[in-house]
């Protein structure tokens, strides 16, 4: 249900006249993977049900109708800010995002994984400005930095492990272990505290490009969310907040239910000290409202399509939470938008348009990320196939199968209008494949690639790489781990894979590093670099348009 602004105006004041003396209201906004959607985003990352959802512009708009009824906002963010974003904001190493959230009034935001992928020093550029050390300040302006503070409890960087030149790039001196970033802060409202901690997931190493996080470690959530909690009671502060980059997903459709959620969500939550009063969660761009364990535990999607409006009433004797409640609010595109924000999109927009807008190929029906029972998507085998072309057209070059990680295509190709072939746009594929990743050959034994399809399954959640034609296999998921693939049905150009022969294999350079878990491919040997992925895949679409989709299933699952 969305509510309008003069209903929240009304139920604010409502709750005002009902507040018991000695209280303090305080209100949350919080959102979670952002990932630079500055212009509404389209197709299903763009809808909430059938709301079209989203846009910073809107997003900022929503947040500051909210906070003018509030008169103790605090706006936050589990993460993800940036990284995977579209050309708009990776073209400039997304200071546009970090510009207009900052210009959102966003106060606090946890650390995402993707906020690493330009490496944690990077990061700090993010937080405290300067020009781009290659590339400068493209727009023609200064970066002056977040106006928000990145917050966590549970990572740590060890010097000793870092290039020279990166600890000197990031100002680190000494050579001692210590915090990346602080692992809270605490805000004020009307004589009352609130604590809010950062975190990340723990598995952050597993997920991310390995020369980015050179140096850190990342420890156990609740652990240092505890530790944490102890920190803040020892000064006296008693609401208590976690925004944290990890989460779960929920069976049911309802933004404001917790149908079925992840069961390691609650074991985490459960395992937090009773003094943490609320959860805000991300990573898995799933949207949920949940009490558990006695806290309120809530997602908002992602893309800037949701808000999640939370609302703390806290004792004014011992700043204690007396009560809570949440709601997901859908960030509609029916209000006027934030001019502010307009304003930042037209310094940037000629620029990243230009670009952009080079059509590149053209396609006969829609491409998504929708999966077959399998795990397959049309996207992922078109993806997957422009890789091995790609791979086999360099001089010299053999390769046998190729494949990539689901996680790594961020958008649906829809290539809207009403013609067929339907032309498709630079900035359309950059949408599909954000990440820069570069496409290398290299060789792996057949028992290697066995292990890595077996690693698909990890402990937990299931990731199937979207694989090239050619390559077909079946897998049991009722068969104990490590038994999962069934050999006999893993073929290479019809060819049964042989344990003992070299196959060469196209991926990605985050799979290479052992990414998603398939710590097997880090074997690989004798590397051809082929490209970067995207410019890899619109150089296919030149070659191959107009371009239909496979429907021939590549791989089964059997149970």
């Amino acid at each position: 249900m969305l509510v309008s602004g003069a209903v929240v105006v009304v139920a604010v004041a409502a709750l005002q006249l009902a507040r018991p003396a000695g209280t303090v209201d305080v209100q949350l906004l919080a959102f979670n993977d952002f990932h630079g959607a500055l212009e509404p985003p389209s197709a299903g990352t763009g809808r909430i049900g059938e709301t079209d959802a989203g846009g910073v512009e809107y997003l900022a708009a929503h947040l500051a109708r909210l906070k003018a009824i509030h008169p103790h906002t605090l706006v936050v963010s589990a993460g993800d800010n940036i990284g995977g974003t579209p050309l708009l904001s990776s073209l400039f190493h997304d200071e546009p995002t970090i510009e207009a959230l900052s210009l959102a009034g966003l106060e606090v935001s946890a650390l995402g994984n993707h906020d690493l992928d330009e490496g944690w020093w990077e990061l700090y550029r993010m937080q405290n400005g300067g020009c781009h050390p290659v590339d400068g300040c493209q727009d023609g302006t200064p970066f002056a930095g977040a106006a928000f503070r990145y917050v966590a409890a549970n990572v740590v960087l060890d010097p000793r492990h870092v290039d020279p030149d990166l600890r000197a790039r990031a100002g680190i001196q000494g050579a001692d272990p210590r915090p990346l970033l602080p692992p809270y802060v605490v805000h004020e409202f009307d004589g009352v505290r609130v604590g809010v901690i950062g975190l990340i997931l723990q598995a952050a190493a597993s997920v991310s490009i390995q020369a980015s996080i050179q140096g850190l470690t990342f420890l156990p959530e609740a652990d240092a969310a505890n530790e944490a909690a102890r920190r803040l009671r020892a000064e006296g502060v008693r609401a208590i907040a976690v925004v944290m980059h990890q989460g779960g997903v929920q069976a049911g459709s309802d933004i404001n239910a917790c149908d079925g959620v992840s069961p390691d969500l609650v074991a985490l939550v459960e395992a937090f000290d009773d003094d943490i009063d609320v959860v805000v969660s991300g990573h898995r761009h799933a949207a949920y409202n949940c009490t558990i364990d006695g806290r309120l535990v809530t997602s908002a999607a992602a893309n800037g399509r949701l808000i999640t409006d939370i609302d703390l009433r806290i004792r004014r004797s011992d700043g204690e939470v007396t009560a809570k409640s949440a709601r997901n609010l859908v960030v509609t595109r029916d209000v006027p938008p934030d001019r502010a924000q307009s304003t930042l999109l037209a310094r940037y927009l000629p620029i990243a348009g230009t670009i952009g807008a080079r059509v590149v190929g053209s396609i006969t029906a829609e491409f998504t990320r929708a999966m077959t029972p399998a795990g397959e998507s049309a996207l992922g085998r078109l993806l997957a196939d422009s890789y091995l072309r790609a791979a086999g057209e360099t001089p010299g070059g053999r390769v046998d199968l190729a494949f990539t990680n689901p996680g790594g295509i961020r958008a649906d190709l829809v290539a809207g209008g009403p013609t067929r072939p339907a032309p498709v746009t630079y900035a359309e594929l950059f949408a599909v494949l954000p990440f820069g990743n570069e496409l290398i050959v290299k060789s792996v034994s057949g028992a290697a690639l066995l292990q890595a399809l077996e690693q698909q399954f990890g402990p937990d959640r299931t990731r199937i790489m979207q694989v090239s034609r050619g390559f077909t296999y079946a897998y049991d998921t009722t068969q104990p781990p490590g038994r999962r693939v069934d050999r006999s049905s893993v073929r290479v150009n019809g060819a049964p894979l042989d344990p003992a022969r070299q196959y060469r294999l196209a991926t990605n350079s985050f799979l290479w590093d052992g990414g998603d878990g398939l710590a097997a491919l880090r074997s690989g040997v004798d590397a051809v670099t082929i490209g970067v992925d995207v410019d890899v895949v619109a150089d296919y679409f030149a070659r191959q348009s107009p371009i239909a989709p496979d429907a021939q299933d590549r791989i089964r699952r059997l149970r």
